[in-house]
């Protein structure tokens, strides 16, 4: 009898765990309001703004030399510092230390596991996130950065390190000076909201 209760109550216990689990996946609060239309005209404009100054700097000045200026983990930055401008993931430290610091882990794993591209990935993203956690410098779209780092291709591999000052880091500061200029036009917006 007393075994029967044991594996009764042990079952019950692991139901409730279940049911706790998919319970945490509900949400707890309700979607934000959305924002206004001049709020989504400034982000527009500094989103245009930042992508076509990056954009033009590759196309004009970089294209042919082998290097490049504009990569794609550069649209989620957008989103986050021309359309989220008081998150702290869209600060300038974020915005900086999170492409740059990343895109060194990114390649040091693609050096370290080369040939393995899916662990050299997932050592890369994972790395970089585990960094900018303990460098306050998390910015989502620096996990894109060090995974470009790895499955770039031979334009992306054959910048070596360089890939964490151009186009991460620099392509990053160009976006960050485009960001101060603009978000700080309208009187309702402010950028950043902090430095360090």
């Amino acid at each position: 009898m007393n075994h029967e209760f044991h594996k009764d109550h042990h079952a019950l216990y692991k139901e409730l765990m279940i049911t706790d689990y998919i319970a945490k996946m509900k949400g707890i609060t309700k979607s934000p309001p959305g924002v206004s239309a001049l709020e989504i005209f400034w982000s527009w404009v500094g989103a245009f703004l930042g992508i076509a100054a990056v954009g033009l700097i590759n196309f004009t000045l970089i294209d042919g030399t082998g290097a490049v200026m504009i990569i794609g983990s550069f649209g989620a930055s957008a989103v986050l510092i021309y359309g989220a401008v008081k998150s702290p993931l869209a600060q300038p430290r974020n915005l900086l230390g999170g492409h740059v610091l990343s895109a060194i882990i990114g390649v040091a794993c693609f050096q370290l596991f080369g040939p393995n591209l899916w662990l050299a990935g997932a050592a890369a993203v994972a790395t970089a996130i585990a960094l900018m956690h303990a460098t306050k410098t998390l910015h989502p779209p620096g996990g894109a950065t060090a995974l470009i780092a790895v499955i770039g291709g031979e334009n992306i591999h054959s910048l070596g390190y360089l890939y964490a000052l151009v186009p991460a880091g620099a392509g990053a500061l160009v976006m960050l000076l485009i960001a101060l200029l603009v978000n700080n036009i309208p009187r309702n917006r402010r950028y950043p909201e902090f430095w360090y």
